[in-house]
């Protein structure tokens, strides 16, 4: 079982295990409340789901993409349960969980031999900026194939990214604006991920920029 928290857009917490999905899960659309809602969240999932600390195999971060203020809580929390725990740290894609939910509710259309398209992930970035993915559909285990991002781009760029992204399938993609991301589904793609061998993501924040406030160069300067 793990311990699964995102904070690229709101704050999402989740307990899942591979053959019984998602035990428990909490989220907080706020994105402005990451630090101050994680803590209680955290313990909600472990008391719902009535796991003990000990039976968690590993806690999962999502890398983002996502504006530094927020993600950095995440992961922050995620390190230091893990290390806490004396268990693994699961880094994983957030948008990968976004596109676990969608092609997973969509499903039933696949089933029934209808074509499934392929799929543009977007989040705000804020600054007037977005971050994407590009998805081609779904393997043979139900994880998100990604074809390109996770990147960062003005809107107005996007329809030339998505024409590169895939030049190569005969059709329409499907734009997904996402504004929340479910720790549950980003816990269900580590599950999967670790049950096939997949390699996870790098153990590296996908800020894809620099932060807001960065430290001056030098000693601030005294006059008198």
């Amino acid at each position: 079982m793990l311990l699964a928290i995102d904070t690229s857009a709101g704050t999402s917490v989740a307990i899942v295990d591979r053959d019984r999905g998602i035990l428990a899960e909490r989220s907080e659309a706020d994105t402005m409340r990451h630090a101050e809602v994680i803590g209680g969240m955290i313990q909600a999932v472990l008391d719902e789901s009535a796991v003990a600390r000990a039976e968690l195999s590993g806690v999962v971060a999502g890398m983002g993409p996502g504006p530094f203020t927020g993600l950095r809580v995440g992961i922050a929390a995620a390190r230091t349960f893990a290390l806490a725990l004396g268990r693994p740290l699961v880094p994983i894609v957030s948008h990968d969980a976004i596109a676990f939910a969608h092609f997973a509710a969509d499903a039933a259309a696949q089933a029934a031999g209808a074509r499934t398209a392929p799929l543009l992930v977007v989040t705000d970035a804020r600054r007037r900026e977005v971050y994407w993915s590009a998805y081609s559909g779904v393997d043979e285990l139900g994880l998100p194939v990604r074809l390109d991002g996770p990147g960062l781009a003005k809107p107005e760029a996007l329809p030339a990214l998505a024409l590169d992204a895939f030049g190569a399938f005969d059709g329409a993609f499907e734009r997904l604006d996402a504004a929340e991301i479910s720790a549950g589904a980003l816990g269900m793609v580590a599950e999967l991920s670790f049950a096939a061998g997949r390699p996870f993501a790098a153990d590296e924040p996908l800020y894809l920029r620099s932060p807001d406030v960065t430290p001056s160069n030098g000693p601030k300067r005294v006059t008198r």
